[in-house]
């Protein structure tokens, strides 16, 4: 019988019938506090506030301490980027190796990654690299507000590939101001790169930023590049993110990634929950992210 995995990791609460998750199990790290020199639309660093800051490799060994204390058994580790895209990790390398030893599983969230930087990673002991894919010139210029080519985010991959640092691949569905462009070609990137999980997140506007006011994705629009991932990806792990529109388009969604066959959620709503029963489905919660849920045992069997 097809498992699906929740993922609800501790970064933010959730509690349900069906689930209540552990303050602190999974945390969110930023090695540049709330700052950010790109500015892009669909965040102006807003989501960098709902992180724990870690401005220096000293202070993030300090951070880790008082996690493990709390029972934490993984961070999301990333930043603001530059200029250029990158987060700037490479002085972070052995505090990085510090937390593997504390014995916490580390995700890292890099922005655009070359070798140098993929393979101080790896031994580092990162157990997986989230990449955000974007394969559109004007979203790249006008969203991102990057100058760099659609190839740079492959080359990313790429480099991630050569050298055994595995990675799982992100599409935000309407990135450019609600519209749909370059997602199928993210897509055909991404199948080249040949990636451990491939995740797909919707634009969630959020409040003061040049986004506020855009219109997300139509429902049927999310279907279709859902649909396409699937048929393009047959039998590479899909997760449905985190970030997604709110209410009934969220249940909606969450419904789609059900019957098209992805093999997590994360934070379902509680119908879907129900529905995925309905469709003689058995599930399992996880508080770890939802890409690398899709292939860990979870923290509570409850189906």
């Amino acid at each position: 019988m097809r498992t699906v995995m929740f993922a609800a990791p501790g970064s933010r609460r959730y509690e349900n019938e069906y689930f209540t998750n552990t303050p602190h199990s999974f945390v969110n790290v930023s090695i540049t506090g709330t700052e950010c020199t790109r500015g892009c639309a669909h965040c102006q660093g807003r989501l960098l506030e709902w992180m724990t800051p870690a401005p220096t490799p000293e202070r993030l060994r300090s951070v880790v301490d008082t996690l493990v204390d709390r029972g934490c058994k993984g961070v999301l580790i990333s930043g603001g980027a530059d200029g250029s895209g990158e987060v700037a990790l490479l002085p972070y390398v052995e505090a990085l190796s510090y937390v593997r030893e504390r014995g916490l599983r580390v995700v890292v969230q890099p922005g655009l990654i070359d070798l140098e930087t993929a393979k101080g990673l790896k031994d580092a002991g990162v157990e997986q690299v989230l990449l955000d894919v974007v394969a559109d010139d004007e979203t790249i210029r006008d969203v991102l507000h990057m100058d760099r080519a659609p190839e740079d985010f492959l080359c990313s991959m790429l480099a991630c590939r050569s050298v055994g640092l595995k990675f799982a691949p992100h599409v935000v569905i309407g990135l450019h101001f609600g519209s749909i462009r370059g997602e199928d070609r993210a897509l055909r990137f991404i199948r080249e790169a040949e990636p451990q999980a491939l995740v797909l997140v919707v634009l969630q506007p959020l409040r003061d930023t040049p986004m506020a006011g855009v219109r997300p994705p139509s429902v049927e629009q999310v279907r279709s590049i859902m649909a396409a991932a699937r048929e393009s990806h047959p039998d590479t792990p899909l997760a449905l993110g985190c970030a997604q529109p709110r209410g009934i388009a969220k249940r909606r969604i969450e419904q789609i990634a059900i019957d098209t066959g992805f093999d997590a959620i994360a934070y379902p709503e509680a119908s879907t929950i129900a529905y995925t029963e309905s469709r003689g489905l058995s599930w399992e919660f996880s508080e770890l992210c939802c890409s690398l849920a899709v292939g860990s045992a979870s923290v509570q069997v409850l189906s």
